[in-house]
């Protein structure tokens, strides 16, 4: 009987919580809507993590075995043709390095798009806020070819210097004015795919998803008489872990109530395993509910080799619109191996992102796949045993 009325208060103080903290789900003004297009919901205010939720079903990951790693970064002159310098690994069909690699701009939200198609086939995911409490992935496909990516959504003013550093084709859905303006006037110009007639995005799933091939991507540009050969596109160094790691086995990424996600150290495959939110959490934590992420493409759980949280300067351009300035250098924490380290990120203007030690020695990747976090330059770190959390904080 004391069980069953404990349990009616806290539902009763639940239903004044959520009365009290609902929040209006308005549509973004900042980009045209395509039929896929949801309003994002707004973001609430962000306190200092004191609790960690528990952890959810942990999903069977297999470790991925390429075919061999090569054991030193090769200098740009000096590229086997098998050899990716995205990932540091050799590819089985090396016919796919003689491209320039595809960025693909995938919606985040609203939750019923998910799982995305095509993500674990990625080299290089970066994930960052656009507006209203929304995040959206810029995902670089190198090594791999996936036969359907996305759902595709606009473009931000980030996408820019990913793009242009990364050597890369773009497909988007659309973009605000002022940054349609920017990428069409840019040295990238001629790779920017959008959705019309004669492109290879095309509408799948009911209509509801914008989606491409890589493979069909890169054709089209190479048909427009876009040079699209091979790149060079050092900059990233792989080897072994380096020495005087954090042990750190699960990292939290909060950007907002509605947008939140953790990542599981997996020791089985030495992969870092997704977790992302499953509802809105207005409590700054300890509410939040997770679900292991996966591709609708695959059917594999989202995974990394390298998790990399970023720092980077968000600057206002007007209400809700931000361009966060990647090019530079900024500090920074890589994960791999279930060890966390210190880091500086350096992207001259058209080079890929690359990290270096405190000591000014280049950070050596773990040979495999990345996955960006970026967040604000006020954004806070929790620290508790073998656990981190990032809180997003703007500007």
């Amino acid at each position: 009987m004391k069980r069953l009325i404990s349990l009616l208060i806290l539902l009763a103080l639940l239903g004044i919580a959520c009365a009290s903290f609902s929040l209006p789900l308005a549509p973004t003004a900042t980009e045209a809507p395509t039929s896929s297009s949801t309003s994002s919901p707004q973001p609430s205010a962000i306190p200092t993590i004191t609790q960690t939720p528990t952890l959810s079903q942990t999903p069977t990951l297999a470790p991925t075995a390429p075919s061999r790693v090569t054991p030193e970064t090769p200098s740009p002159t000096s590229v086997p043709p098998d050899y990716n310098q995205l990932t540091g690994l050799t590819v089985a069909d090396p016919v796919l390095l003689s491209r320039r690699p595809l960025a693909i701009k995938v919606s985040n939200l609203p939750r019923g798009i998910r799982p995305q198609w095509g993500l674990s086939l990625a080299d290089i995911i970066f994930e960052y806020y656009t507006e209203e409490g929304t995040t959206r992935f810029l995902a670089l496909f190198y090594g791999n070819d996936a036969s359907i990516v996305g759902p595709i959504r606009s473009a931000r003013f980030l996408d820019l210097y990913i793009v242009r550093g990364y050597q890369a084709v773009f497909a988007y859905g659309f973009a605000y004015k002022a940054e349609r303006a920017r990428l069409e006037g840019s040295p990238i110009a001629n790779r920017l795919v959008i959705e019309e007639p004669g492109t290879p995005l095309y509408r799948y799933h009911g209509g509801d998803a914008l989606v491409v091939s890589t493979a069909e991507l890169s054709a089209y540009i190479t048909k427009k008489g876009v040079g699209n050969g091979r790149q060079d596109l050092h900059g990233m160094t792989f080897g072994p872990a380096p020495s005087g790691g954090q042990t750190v086995s699960r990292i939290y990424v909060r950007y907002s109530s509605a947008i939140y996600n953790r990542w599981d150290y997996d020791p089985a495959s030495g992969r870092y395993l997704r977790y992302a939110d499953t509802v809105d959490d207005y409590t700054g934590g300890s509410a939040e509910q997770y679900k292991p992420s996966t591709d609708r493409l695959t059917k594999q759980p989202i995974a990394c080799d390298n998790l990399v949280v970023l720092y980077v300067e968000h600057k206002p351009f007007s209400p809700g619109i931000y361009d966060i300035l990647i090019t530079g250098q900024g500090k920074g924490y890589a994960f791999r191996d279930g060890q966390a380290y210190p880091v500086t990120w350096i992207r001259g203007e058209s080079n890929v992102v690359s990290l270096t030690n405190p000591d000014g020695t280049q950070y050596a990747f773990k040979p495999g796949t990345t996955w960006f976090e970026v967040v604000g330059l006020k954004s806070s770190l929790t620290q508790k045993v073998q656990v981190w959390r990032f809180t997003h904080h703007m500007p």
